[in-house]
Order: C-alpha cells, then structure tokens, then sequence
C-alpha cells in the first residue's frame, strides 16, 4: 500500500526536538526544506551543543558544532534555532528536561512537534542513550505543555501560556511510517546541503559516506513507499483526534 502524504495544510508552525547539531540532517531536514519553502515556519530546539562528538576540546567542540548547526538551518530556511546546554552523551531523561522542552513548546506554539524515537533497537543498530532520553522527554513534554498545572511557574512567571499540539511525528522507518513527504528536487538538493554544512564534524568522522551520496540513498529508498522518486517517512499520530476504539462500528 501506498503511504499518504503528510497533511502539510492542517499546520502551519513545526517545531523539531533533537539531542544534537547534526541530527536533523540525515534526511529530516529535507522535508524541513520543503516545508519553509511553502512558508510553513520550522524552529529547531537542540538539547545539547554536541561538545562530546568530536576529539577536541569540549568548549571548542561546541562552538564548531553550533555554528555549523546555524549554517545548516540558513540552507533549509530555519530562522528559529535554540540551543540549550544539557551535557551531550550524557542527558538524561528526567524533569529538567522536560521542563526545557514543555517552555519551547509553550513559547514557539506549533501545529507539530517533530521528535526522535526513543526505542532501544532499530534497524540500524542500538541507538544512542541521547537520542532515546530526547525523544521520550519530547513525547512527554507535549502533554505537560497543554497542562497548566504542570510547569506552572512558565505560566505565572515567564508569561507563557499553555499549549498543546495537534500532530506528534518522529522519522518512520520501514513498516513503522505512517506518512511521507515528497523530497525529490530542490528540497532534497538543500537537504543534502545541510548536511555537508556540518563539514568539520565529518572531517572527524572516519569514512563517513559524502552526503550526495549518502542522503539520496535513504530518501530513494523511503520513496517506493510513497511512489515517488525521494521522500522522507514519518510515523505520525494525530492528537486530537478521537482514540480509535471510540469510532469503531
């Protein structure tokens, strides 16, 4: 069966949770890419500096990591770009962390929060402890953020207001995708382009593929299942939705 399009027109705002500088960019970012380019805004909040990833120093190694994440969001049109600093290789899944995201949430209003899964295994191995506490707390976050009593100080205090997303997507692989969005052209040109954006980090990387080669790859393979040429897959769940045992006949 032919996986859907992603319903591009019930959002206007997305708002994309991930551990590090880089992990939007292995395929993700071009989707991003067409989603800016339709005049949808897409704001990125990174949970560390990703000073761990790279043999120099930390300091030196977060700065490079930052502005390389800058440059990759200008290829694909992000203009809002926070970045906190948890300790990279090290987060941990816990209050603090959703506390961050829950503010973010509050404070960017999106129709979508885009996050990372949070499983054990994939399809490519064990994931990584960061990639797991981000995408757990992202999932989480989401609730507190439409609670008021939860996180009540960003109300009290920061201004903020309670907020609460429509749509919840993490990148789909395989038999777990429920949606996709059609990349091919332009949007996986600059996809691609934010990858090589972060050169320095994969200069440190032994034989890392070239991201021509490598990010077509991927989105080629994610567009049989659209019937396109390149796409990016999505397991999508709709919130507001009705729990389906209440619309079964």
């Amino acid at each position: 069966m032919t996986l859907p399009a992603l319903p591009e027109e019930t959002f206007q705002r997305v708002l994309c949770v991930v551990a590090h500088p880089d992990d939007m960019e292995y395929g993700t970012s071009a989707a991003v890419a067409r989603w800016t380019a339709r005049g949808i805004e897409v704001g990125y909040l990174l949970l560390t500096r990703g000073e761990a990833g790279m043999p120099n120093p930390p300091e030196e190694t977060a700065r490079l990591r930052v502005a390389e994440q800058r440059a990759a969001c200008e290829v694909v049109g992000v203009q809002h770009l926070t970045v906190l600093e948890h300790p990279d290789g090290v987060l941990v899944y816990g209050l603090d962390l959703r506390r961050d995201i829950c503010r973010e949430i509050r404070r960017f209003k999106p129709d979508v929060v885009l996050g990372s899964g949070f499983e054990i295994e994939t399809p490519y191995g064990f994931d990584q402890a960061d990639h797991r506490a981000a995408g757990l707390a992202t999932l989480d976050a989401i609730r507190d953020a439409g609670n008021r009593w939860v996180f009540p100080e960003q109300i009290d205090d920061e201004n903020l207001e309670p907020h609460s997303a429509r749509w919840y997507i993490v990148p789909g692989l395989g038999d777990s995708a429920t949606h996709g969005v059609d990349v091919t052209g332009e949007p996986l040109r600059r996809g691609v382009a934010s990858l090589e954006a972060h050169a320095a980090y994969l200069a440190a990387l032994p034989d890392h593929p070239a991201p021509e080669e490598l990010i077509p790859m991927f989105t080629a393979m994610s567009g049989k299942a659209m019937g396109v040429e390149h796409a990016v897959l999505f397991r999508a769940h709709d919130l507001q939705a009705p729990p389906e045992f209440f619309t079964e006949d």
